[in-house]
């Protein structure tokens, strides 16, 4: 599916919040190239881990710089982890708002007991958290 939305993207082809999240490999230093979902919370931008082992936040937080593509246009951008208690209130907040699908797959993929807003929220220690900082 990761490729497919890839190839869509570099076609042109936006959907949703889905953009490339290219960032340096956090051994070989090459570029790697992950489709990921930019979600407004509260003003901010963030990148939320939505399956466990995800190669992508390894390597975002080995990172200086990341380059985010939409369509075909490219920013920069620097991703800050958020820490665990500051987590909290952004998952809450992003279950709370979006289709329940979103919260279903933090319980579907292991990373939450369910998919309710607070049990996503108490669940922050599992689930990565980045605000995209542009540079």
């Amino acid at each position: 599916m990761n490729v497919a939305i890839i190839a869509l993207q570099r076609a042109g082809i936006v959907f949703g919040p889905m953009q490339l999240l290219t960032v340096p490999g956090r051994r070989t230093g090459k570029p790697r190239t992950f489709a990921i979902a930019v979600v407004p919370v509260a003003d901010e931008r963030y990148i939320v881990q939505a399956f466990p082992k995800a190669a992508w936040v390894l390597n975002a937080r080995a990172a200086d710089q990341v380059t985010l593509t939409r369509g075909r246009r490219s920013t920069r951008a620097r991703l800050t982890e958020l820490p665990v208690e500051a987590r909290r209130p952004v998952l809450r907040r992003l279950v709370e708002e979006s289709p329940p699908s979103v919260g279903k797959r933090y319980a579907d993929n292991g990373l939450s007991p369910s998919p309710t807003p607070d049990d996503v929220a108490a669940s922050a220690e599992h689930i990565a958290v980045f605000r995209v900082d542009a540079i």
